[in-house]
């Protein structure tokens, strides 16, 4: 007889049947997913270059030479971005894919959107690499923070579920405020860390409740069951999935910075170290406008689509109008820029409203684009703050032509992008943009996005004529720029490079990555048998 045995009868170990499957089979209704590394392979190598890099760096205990950490985050977000290459072949050729158990999609979007989060994280450790240095920070949890951070936003772009794509924000998130409150020297990084932590719990709270609210009306968290539960039911009390769309909004939108939840970025982002803002404008954007869609657009689109665009049509309107006119009356450039990411944001919400395919291609396009722009001005920024962060009032700007004329002419590129000059990523990031709305009717919301663009030029015109009018009185850099000389680290200089590129390619000829735009669908496919 096989089977366990029972005390009257004991079976010493040796003897056991271990081919019998009543022996060792699995509890009944208990399903142990099979798992596709490869499938994960890219944030996965996020994951654990962290961890890796954390544990090299404890056991030799100081003997990496000081760029030993910055190169490691590097070749680790070059690393993960090649792993997308025939993970981007597999789909195109075998459509999308539901893997761990449903948990996480493969397709198109989340495989772009990774591609954009290994550039912010490439982009953000050349530019901690001197900063660090400079300010006498120097320290690998830098580049771990970054790591892990990038591997939440990767999380929440492939999410096909609410709970993954909560605890992917939570990672990416809880890295990003330790960050901002990293530099011990200024009490205005730690006031900046602090307000974002306890803002940023507030809306963690609001999607946490959303998602429990959609829970409660459709019974499930995954976003294949929402779907499909959706479209095969007729809601006769909807109140409980539109308050839960209404709280979801409320924590995606705190995290794009979208008005009215905007109040803590001109704080952050000027109290905030220099390049840790510049992966917050580029990354934690990024992840955050994926999340919302592939909750939004690709999850409740197709069937409640004419219940949350007001929504968001409302979030952009605001956030267009708050951000270009907020913008114009600042006089403290970081606190100007984090104004012009708030209008950005807006940008991209009416790509968001759209609810179409274009509507989403042009997103990401934008993304990409706006992770070159930003990257590279707060590149300049962190150079310009100098020692201690601290000289950025538009008035240590004037005359940088004269001091510095290529990184005068380099923040003249970014800022134009910025505006949507031809010739640059940003015209045509715009452009899409606002045709994707012109295409589905929102002809209101399109004049408001061209007129605050016009708004929004005369910010980055201030920031021009300070550099190249303002200082003409003045002889030589000690005496046109306030404070100490400006240097430029090789790292820096490198990721400007990078960036002013990325910029005027896009621009120029945008056709190949257009199509990857168009080709980046994300889809929901529900787990096989």
């Amino acid at each position: 007889m096989f089977g366990l045995p029972t005390q009257d009868e004991p079976i010493p170990f040796d003897e056991l049947p271990l081919d019998d499957p009543l022996l060792f089979d699995e509890p009944a209704g208990v399903v142990i997913p099979d798992i596709e590394w490869s499938a994960i392979a890219p944030n996965l190598i996020l994951m654990l270059g962290g961890i890796l890099l954390l544990t090299v760096v404890s056991l030799v205990r100081g003997r990496t030479p000081s760029w030993f950490s910055a190169v490691w985050t590097i070749s680790t977000a070059v690393f993960a971005g090649v792993t997308l290459v025939p993970l981007w072949q597999r789909v195109q050729d075998d459509g999308a894919e539901s893997v761990m158990a449903g948990a996480i999609g493969l397709d198109g979007f989340s495989l772009f959107v990774t591609g954009v989060m290994c550039l912010s994280v490439v982009l953000g450790a050349l530019l901690l690499e001197g900063y660090l240095r400079r300010e006498g920070l120097a320290g690998p949890e830098w580049y771990v923070l970054l790591l892990l951070s990038a591997s939440g936003g990767v999380t929440m772009a492939s999410a096909n579920d609410l709970i993954v794509m909560f605890i992917g924000l939570e990672i990416l998130s809880v890295a990003v405020y330790v960050m901002a409150a990293m530099h011990s020297k200024r009490v205005s990084s730690q006031e900046a860390g602090l307000k974002y932590f306890v803002l940023g719990a507030f809306s963690s709270a609001f999607l946490l409740y959303g998602i429990a609210m959609v829970y409660g009306a459709t019974g499930t968290t995954n976003l294949v069951g929402i779907q499909q539960f959706l479209s095969e039911t007729v809601l006769t009390q909807n109140g409980l999935l539109l308050a839960g769309f209404a709280f979801m909004l409320v924590g995606f939108g705190f995290k794009v910075g979208a008005v009215p939840f905007h109040n803590w970025t001109p704080d952050v982002y000027q109290g905030a170290p220099s390049p840790v803002v510049a992966y917050m404008a580029s990354g934690v954007k990024v992840a955050g406008f994926a999340g919302m869609i592939r909750v939004f657009v690709v999850t409740f689109g197709p069937t409640y689509g004419a219940d949350w665009r007001p929504m968001v049509y409302a979030l952009a309107m605001l956030s267009l109008v708050v951000g270009s006119f907020g913008a114009i009356v600042q006089t403290d450039v970081k606190r100007m820029l984090a104004y012009s990411s708030i209008s950005h944001g807006g940008f991209i919400l009416v790509a968001v409203a759209a609810n179409s395919e274009a509507g989403t291609a042009a997103a990401l396009f934008y993304l990409l684009v706006y992770t070159f722009m930003i990257a590279g001005s707060f590149g300049i920024v962190t150079i310009m703050g100098r020692t201690g962060d601290g000289l950025h009032a538009l008035s240590d700007y004037r005359g940088l032509s004269k001091a510095r004329p290529g990184l005068a002419l380099l923040f003249t590129v970014f800022l134009l992008a910025q505006a949507g000059v031809p010739f640059t990523g940003g015209f045509l990031a715009k452009f899409y943009v606002i045709n994707s709305s012109v295409s589905q009717g929102q002809y209101v919301l399109a004049l408001i996005a061209m007129s605050a663009a016009v708004v929004a030029a005369f910010l980055y015109l201030r920031i021009v004529v300070a550099m190249y009018f303002d200082g003409n009185t003045y002889r030589g850099e000690s005496a046109t720029l306030a404070g100490p000389k400006v240097r430029i680290p090789a790292a820096a200089g490198v990721a400007l490079g990078i960036a002013v590129v990325g910029t005027l390619w896009l621009g120029i000829l945008p056709g190949q990555m257009t199509s990857v735009a168009g080709d980046a669908v994300a889809q929901l496919v529900a787990i096989g048998p």
